[in-house]
């Protein structure tokens, strides 16, 4: 396949990964920026180490340094990291001969696809990950849980105590949860929920 054509499947990948996935559902317009700015340029730097005489090993620990500078300068959730790697990968697909050449985009398509379905707001719709800080120092794991499921109004599926402060009589917890449907509730309710509050 024409070299060529493989930097337009990558183009076409990465816009459908910005526009169509990430920002309808993070919204933010300057990881808009750093995905696709990453993406060009990695794509660039490894079109170009891959027609010179440069060890393809320095070129991808350039790239290792460069996401890991840009990774510890903003708090970025797992998802986003996603798609930031996802980015990347794209870039050096493009960028590095993959012999078959229908593997390249096939590759592409399957990593953009990973994104569609493990991103979307359809899967696991009722679950949700919360820091919890309560005003009494819990000790007893039972009886967290039991206060947490009140709380919530939710099951709890796992619970990972952080701190418990003996002297101010505080705990912070980290869990995981899945929302109780009330009577009348639909699973569409929670998941028109769930996508309203990712756009």
């Amino acid at each position: 396949m024409n070299q060529s054509l493989i930097l337009a499947a990558n183009i076409v990948a990465v816009t459908v990964l910005v526009f169509r996935l990430y920002y309808p559902r993070y919204r933010r317009k300057d990881m808009v920026v750093a995905i696709l700015s990453l993406n060009i340029g990695v794509m660039a730097v490894a079109t170009a180490l891959a027609s010179a005489e440069v060890s393809a090993g320095l070129g991808l620990g350039l790239f290792g340094v460069l996401s890991i500078i840009r990774l510890r300068s903003s708090e970025l959730a797992q998802e986003e990291v996603a798609y930031y790697f996802s980015a990347l990968a794209l870039g050096l697909l493009a960028g590095v001969q993959v012999s078959p050449a229908w593997l390249t985009p096939a590759l592409m398509a399957a990593l953009v696809a990973a994104l569609y379905v493990g991103d979307h707001p359809l899967l696991f719709a009722d679950t949700r990950h919360q820091t919890v800080n309560l005003d009494t120092a819990y000790t007893n794991e039972s009886a967290l849980i039991i206060r947490l499921e009140g709380l919530l109004d939710a099951e709890v599926l796992r619970v990972k105590i952080k701190r418990v402060d003996l002297v101010n009589d505080t705990t912070s917890v980290d869990v995981r949860f899945r929302l109780r449907r009330t009577p009348g509730s639909s699973p569409a309710r929670h998941v028109a929920a769930s996508a309203s509050s990712m756009r």
